[in-house]
């Protein structure tokens, strides 16, 4: 037995299927499936449930496999941190990110991680939420940027930055004139909103009940884009974060406004970022980390900046 047959056995798990894991380690789908067999010949015992699909471990495959996860994660630290001996940040980090998180953000970040330190490699995903958290939770993540981040039993959640709401419409709806909202103005108006099962959808909802606002929802949907395409055509406003529709405000194919409500509580929506709970983090996480915090107060700042000025 050795800590690569643990790895392969480990990503089996994860991604639910012999010939991905096989791909992810550059093996053959055989080898994988005979490196299984071994462990499972060595144990006495069978790991994985082959005649479903998708593949699913059995009960024993679920308490090695959570050991195997430790042990291959105590071993990437460990090699990290002996590399770092020499002030060489070397090694791997998975980010698992929502979607709108940004994706011209969070490429600018993972391109200066890669300048300032050119043998670490960071492997960036854009997933639905549920499947960041999953990734996170086995291990096919190192890290995973999330709204509203909460922490559970097996997922540790720290506060990254937060992002101002703002009412976003077409060009010639009435509203585009006026240089900012406020939030009673949404009364009863037409809205392409988010799904009602996702967080972001309940917390404005929330708030908007607070003021005593009902708007009109017309269109629902699971993403940004769709939401900004909708309202592009003009099928009612949205409320969506500042910085996912930049690039269309400057493209002039939208509007945003700011919205001021009447109560103590600003229309935000905080980002964060999720680890497993109890999963020593690599040297090289956690300096992705430092750079992911320090992007974020840089951002803070300017914003004060600019508000002061405004």
């Amino acid at each position: 037995m050795n800590l690569k047959s643990l790895k392969v056995f480990c990503d089996i798990v994860a991604r639910r299927s012999f010939s991905r894991a096989a791909e992810d380690n550059g093996i053959s789908q055989s080898a994988a499936s005979q490196l299984v067999g071994q462990l499972e010949n060595r144990l006495g015992v069978q790991l994985i449930e082959r005649s479903k699909r998708p593949l699913v471990p059995t009960r024993e495959g679920k308490v090695f496999v959570d050991g195997c996860r430790k042990l291959v994660a105590q071993y990437e630290a460990l090699e990290d941190e002996v590399r770092s001996l020499h002030e060489e940040v070397a090694g791997r980090v998975r980010v698992a990110a929502i979607y709108s998180v940004g994706l011209h953000h969070m490429s600018r970040y993972v391109r200066e991680f890669a300048t300032l330190h050119p043998k670490a490699n960071v492997r960036l995903e854009y997933l639905h939420p549920e499947r960041v958290l999953e990734s996170v939770e086995d291990g096919t993540a190192d890290l995973g940027i999330v709204s509203y981040p909460r922490g559970t039993r097996s997922i540790q959640a720290e506060p990254w930055r937060e992002e101002p709401l703002v009412l976003v419409c077409a060009p010639g709806h009435p509203l585009a004139a006026c240089s900012e909202i406020a939030v009673g103005a949404l009364d009863g108006a037409n809205m392409v909103a988010f799904d009602p099962d996702l967080v972001i959808r309940h917390e404005i909802d929330r708030v908007l009940a607070a003021e005593g606002i009902e708007p009109r929802v017309v269109l629902a949907f699971d993403n940004v884009e769709t939401i900004k395409r909708a309202v592009e055509i003009d099928a009612g406003v949205a409320i969506l974060p500042e910085p996912t529709v930049q690039r269309e405000v400057a493209a002039g194919t939208l509007c945003s406004l700011p919205i001021t409500t009447t109560g103590t509580e600003d229309l935000v929506r905080p980002l964060g970022i999720i680890r497993a709970r109890g999963k020593p983090l690599s040297p090289t996480v956690k300096r992705f980390i430092d750079l992911l915090h320090g992007h974020a107060r840089d951002l803070d700042a300017s914003t004060t900046v600019a508000a002061t000025a405004s």
